[in-house]
């Protein structure tokens, strides 16, 4: 088994389980001629992420890492019509190149993005006082993700399902004399989902036509 096939696969699974999408496609193509980094969830990677939040029956939803808007789309149209959607990016041109995809999407009203270093957002999101999310995505630089997992923890309420995704890192994450700093954190961030008292957590190994990686799910315990 090797790359082209996994490739093959996920393009057989989205051709017959995900109907072709103008805006999805438009979104891709948008990201591609702005020069954003190809690293936009796989289209059935972001139909999980919609069902599960559509299970959850989530009405709010945090993203760290908005990149292009391509998992904002589908985690947006998992909200009902007076959810909301909030989503971190670092970098000014990608948030713009979300926020026209998000609009060609006709999410604008659901979606709030906020543009600067993620730690600092959330600081600023913590001093509005917001009620608690039903659904997070963590998907920004992986050194971080323990500390966006606490602030996950601070903005969450018994029931909500936290996802962290790119946690298998190609297997690298079984070496912990790694010097990648985006290993280290990814093991921290794991090492507090399984040991933390408020959450039940796994994590799934995934290969597909973004090559071998993982996601972690916890949900926060009553």
């Amino acid at each position: 088994m090797d790359q082209g096939l996994w490739v093959t696969v996920d393009r057989y699974l989205a051709d017959t389980l995900i109907p072709a999408d103008h805006n999805m496609a438009e979104a891709l193509d948008a990201n591609a001629c702005a020069g954003l980094p190809a690293i936009d969830v796989a289209p059935n990677q972001g139909k999980l992420l919609h069902l599960i939040a559509r299970v959850q029956g989530a009405k709010r939803i945090l993203e760290i890492g908005t990149l292009g808007g391509y998992s904002s789309i589908w985690l947006a149209r998992a909200l009902p019509s007076d959810g909301q959607l909030i989503t971190l990016e670092l970098d000014p041109k990608h948030a713009a190149v979300a926020a026209n995809n998000i609009r060609r999407a006709g999410l604008s009203s659901l979606v709030d993005i906020r543009v600067g270093p993620a730690l600092e957002s959330l600081e600023k999101l913590a001093a509005e006082n917001p009620a608690p999310f039903d659904f997070i995505f963590l998907d920004a630089d992986k050194p971080n993700n323990p500390n966006y997992l606490d602030w996950a923890l601070r903005f969450s309420r018994p029931g909500t399902v936290i996802i962290g995704d790119n946690v298998v890192r190609e297997g690298e994450i079984v070496d912990k004399n790694s010097t990648d700093e985006r290993v280290a954190g990814t093991r921290t961030f794991l090492e507090k989902l399984g040991t933390h008292p408020r959450l039940d957590a796994t994590a799934i190994q995934t290969v597909g036509s973004k090559g071998y990686d993982g996601f972690a799910l916890a949900v926060v315990k009553p």
